[in-house]
């Protein structure tokens, strides 16, 4: 692509001025604009579709930010995400001064949330510095006539401003951004540290775990700031904070118990969210959870395709199999069992499960129960009876809020009580009380490690008129031409990039990787591999690499291929 002038953009907009709207699509290009160069990716059909796709790409040594800032991936994670905040803060104050019709003067970057992820939206290059922001912008309009004179508003009164502003370390709070390293340094230091003192998440004390309601993830106001039991206690010197203390929660069983209303699954919560980084006031900074947490729950309804849920559900009536279990409209235990297993094929480390979100009959069956069903009736081995061989066998740790069954205290490492949303450690007492009663009867054969040997292949019927086209319905899940794939109840998706991601990424294993040879392990791993070293453009199927992406987990994309149901096996 020859790079032209910003002298030459403006006079092909002056010449296009008043003409009908396919017009701008002449202006699609690069442009040098003196300490940066824009390029036109994209222009809108008229002012009324999606707006137009632009970006910004700045040299290192003219955005000059420090080696130190991004010579780590966490730390270049970490300052794409304040660089996509600051540029975002900028064209927020410009967005729709320009006058016109449609989505005429709109200015749009990627809003982020509380957690800091790797997203298009913004990318500084580790070998040089050299900075790239995307972003949309409506192209203005009178009806569908050309309303050149509003653009140039944009392109040459705005969006200088907002790269001299945001995109300039000179122009930058320096202390801010020297901010946004630390925390990342310092939080990447706990989490190499979780190993090697056997934990499976740090929660910090001062940290404020609730949030200021279902729709917004902000700190709550006024809330109790978290404070370790001191049997729970650890302490780290971490590189810039120095000393922080906070509670430890060690490999193994943890149950978390208390009155309904004193923070068990605030706890949880946090925990799950523990696996992302989050922004300085977040109050979660320091609550750090091993990468390869996931969440599990009962997901009723959902496409099951040849998972092997034998360890927990064998001899159905039905006499279908378990080993290579299907159904379209999956039971509580069913899902939560199928749940399980494909975490553990994810390669789950640790399972954070509440209890107010599972099936009662695939967690637990009390003494009474056992006694008046036979086990020899009851094809459902449940969840407590094989917590201890998945910790023993398979190095799997589990956190479980419960508040219904005392069972739970026998085979439970550690029993934390919340209390007002203070934590107490109440190990020695709840087993003490446990000790009373019958002793929790296990199966007479231990857990096998499942099989994993699903092999994807094409699914011809998902392609329409000679394509796979991607729909992202926020964070309930993802299209591919009519199918859904429902994503609501996998719990740590926290932005709905990441499910516009995850499309973009089913969409290129259903046309590349699905050939019934490779297993699902093979090709997530394979893939997501490509991802972490190429990037973004790995998953890119157009011209141009839009800025609405944002990276799962490996957990998540193979939690959206197991409820595809459009999935050949």
């Amino acid at each position: 692509m020859i790079m032209k002038t910003a002298e030459e953009l403006r006079q092909l907009l002056y010449s296009i001025d008043r003409k009908g709207y396919p017009a701008y699509k002449g202006t699609k290009g690069s442009y040098r604009f003196g300490k940066y160069v824009l390029v036109i990716d994209h222009v809108q059909g008229d002012p009324f579709a999606a707006p137009s796709k632009l970006h910004i790409e700045v040299e290192g040594k003219t955005a000059a930010f420090p080696e130190r800032l991004y010579d780590k991936k966490h730390k270049r994670v970490a300052l794409q995400d304040y660089l996509t905040r600051c540029f975002e803060k900028q064209t927020a104050e410009y967005s729709f001064q320009a006058k016109g019709s449609g989505k005429s003067g709109i200015l749009s970057v990627t809003r982020c949330g509380q957690e800091i992820l790797e997203r298009s939206a913004c990318t500084v290059n580790p070998a040089n510095g050299a900075v790239i922001v995307r972003f949309e912008a409506g192209f203005p309009a009178n009806g569908r006539t050309i309303n050149a004179r509003e653009l140039m508003k944009i392109l040459f009164d705005f969006l200088p401003e907002c790269v001299e502003n945001a995109l300039l370390y000179r122009n930058q709070d320096r202390t801010r951004a020297e901010k946004v390293m630390e925390l990342s340094e310092d939080r990447e230091y706990i989490r190499s540290r979780l190993g090697e003192l056997g934990l499976v998440a740090f929660v910090a004390n001062g940290a404020v775990l609730p949030r200021e309601s279902g729709v917004s993830q902000r700190p709550m106001k006024g809330a109790v700031k978290f404070v370790s039991p001191e049997s729970m206690e650890v302490s780290m010197n971490l590189p810039y904070k120095g000393k922080i203390t906070g509670m430890g929660i060690k490999r193994g069983i943890t149950l978390i118990v208390g009155g309904g209303y004193h923070g068990k699954s605030t706890l949880l919560k946090a925990l799950e969210a523990g696996v992302y980084p989050h922004i300085a006031g977040d109050g979660r900074e320091y609550v750090v959870t091993e990468d390869c947490a996931v969440k599990i729950r009962a997901e009723d309804g959902r496409s099951i395709k040849r998972t092997d849920i034998s360890m927990f559900i064998n001899d159905l009536p039905n006499g279908k199999n378990t080993k290579a279990f299907s159904t379209e409209d999956a039971s509580g235990s069913t899902s939560q069992a199928a749940n399980v297993i494909e975490a553990m094929e994810a390669g789950a480390s640790t399972f954070f499960i509440d209890e107010d979100t599972s099936a009662t009959n695939f967690m637990v069956r009390d003494e009474l129960m056992q006694q008046v069903i036979h086990r020899d009736m009851e094809p459902i081995t449940p969840f407590i009876e094989r917590m201890q061989d998945l910790y023993g066998l398979l190095g799997i740790s589990t956190v479980l809020v419960a508040g219904s069954s005392g069972a739970y205290f026998q085979a439970a490492d550690t029993v934390v009580q919340m209390d007002r949303y203070v934590p107490r450690e109440i190990t020695a007492r709840a087993k003490e009380a446990a000790a009373a009663y019958p002793s929790l009867e296990l199966p007479k054969e231990g857990a096998k490690k499942p099989s994993f040997e699903r092999r994807p292949r094409k699914n011809p019927g998902i392609i329409h008129k000679g394509r796979i086209k991607i729909k992202t319905m926020g964070k309930d899940g993802v299209q591919l031409n009519h199918e859904t794939v429902d994503l609501r109840y996998v719990e740590q998706l926290v932005d709905y990039e990441q499910l516009t991601c995850l499309g973009y990424m089913l969409k290129h294993m259903e046309e590349e990787l699905f050939d019934g040879k490779k297993t699902v392990q093979d090709i997530v791993e394979g893939f997501v591999g490509e991802i972490e070293k190429k990037g973004f453009e790995t998953v890119n199927d157009r011209g141009y690499l839009a800025g609405n992406l944002a990276l799962p987990r490996r957990q998540e994309v193979y939690a959206c291929v197991n409820r595809y149901r459009g999935l050949k096996l």
